[in-house]
């Protein structure tokens, strides 16, 4: 079997001095990371074992003796190193692009790793010009962008500075609205948090110039409460443990291996996304809350239990 090992750069591998042109042999039964002489079929998974470190030694050798194999990597009892391969070369047979001196690369120009993008720094960017990782969009230099020209991380709009952004030219976070300087704003153009209608300095308006904060309804009731006292409130605060995320991603080292199968592209992006049954979140929240902070729950201005059980889903006769 021709296949390839990476060596430190004196040519030794666990201890053991090796030299081009020559064969080894154990009088072993090889086996995975206890007993052999180890080597991948695919160049790139060697780098999975050893730095991508251009001052480390690469060959192509040939397993002339018994093989044992599991999953990337494989061992054997007996070993040529049959000849040394340049980094050049190296760099030319672990990416499909051109230019590259990253890692698993199908564009081109590409310092980072498995980029299908060209003219990144990043890692795992589909798009091109990106010296963050995991974007989709181009010349972002944050991470996990699908939009173009971000400077934060998460947005799927362009040309944003802060992160989570669904919109345009924002400096804020978690923007769905274009050219906010504050948070969480489905409007345009507001300075303030969590508005959804446009060029307000003040939080939590859905109409339009406002400078002031405006009262709160509580269950379709008007009360004295704004939002920044209710946002600074126990209940408020109790409320936001909720875990009612849709989706949650799952890095590759935190993946079963069950996950692993049924969700293989994991070694290409790093873990996968995955979707969350929803539908008990706020009763398996309610479930946890000790009575003084279900009384607290229960003392929300105009507080209203049918209404809330439409809501939350927790049946009225709990509440």
């Amino acid at each position: 079997m021709i296949a390839y090992k990476v060596f430190n750069s004196d040519w030794t591998c666990s201890g053991f001095l090796y030299e081009v042109g020559q064969t080894y042999e154990e009088k072993v039964n090889p086996s995975l990371c206890d007993r052999g002489f180890h080597f991948c079929k695919e160049l790139k998974d060697c780098f999975n074992y050893y730095p991508f470190d251009p001052d480390n030694k690469v060959a192509k050798i040939e397993a002339i003796g018994d093989i044992c194999e599991g999953g990337d990597k494989c061992c054997t009892n007996k070993i040529k190193i049959v000849k040394e391969i340049t980094w050049h070369e190296v760099l030319e047979m672990v990416n499909i692009g051109k230019g590259n001196t990253g890692l698993g690369n199908s564009g081109s120009g590409n310092s980072g790793h498995r980029n299908s993008g060209d003219r990144n720094t990043g890692r795992w960017n589909s798009g091109s010009g990106n010296t963050g990782d995991r974007n989709s969009g181009d010349w972002n230099s944050g991470h996990l962008n699908s939009g173009s020209g971000n400077s934060g991380d998460w947005n799927s709009g362009s040309r944003n500075s802060g992160d989570r952004n669904s919109g345009d030219r924002n400096s804020g976070s978690r923007n769905s609205g274009d050219r906010n300087s504050g948070d969480w704003n489905s409007g345009d153009r507001n300075s303030g948090d969590w508005n959804s209608g446009d060029f307000n300095l003040t939080d939590n308006n859905n109409g339009c110039f406002n400078t002031d904060d405006h009262k709160l309804l509580f269950f379709d009731k008007e009360t004295e409460m704004t939002w920044h006292q209710w946002r600074n409130s126990r209940a408020c605060n109790l409320l936001w443990d909720v875990d009612s995320r849709p989706t949650e991603w799952i890095c590759a080292d935190d993946m079963s291996d069950q996950e692993k199968v049924k969700y293989p592209t994991y070694e290409t992006t790093g873990g996968y996304l995955k979707v969350r049954d929803i539908s008990k979140a706020y009763q398996e929240w309610w479930d946890k809350l000790n009575d003084d902070e279900k009384q607290c729950i229960r003392e929300i201005p105009n507080f209203d239990a049918k209404k809330f059980e439409m809501i939350t889903g927790i049946p009225e006769a709990e509440l």
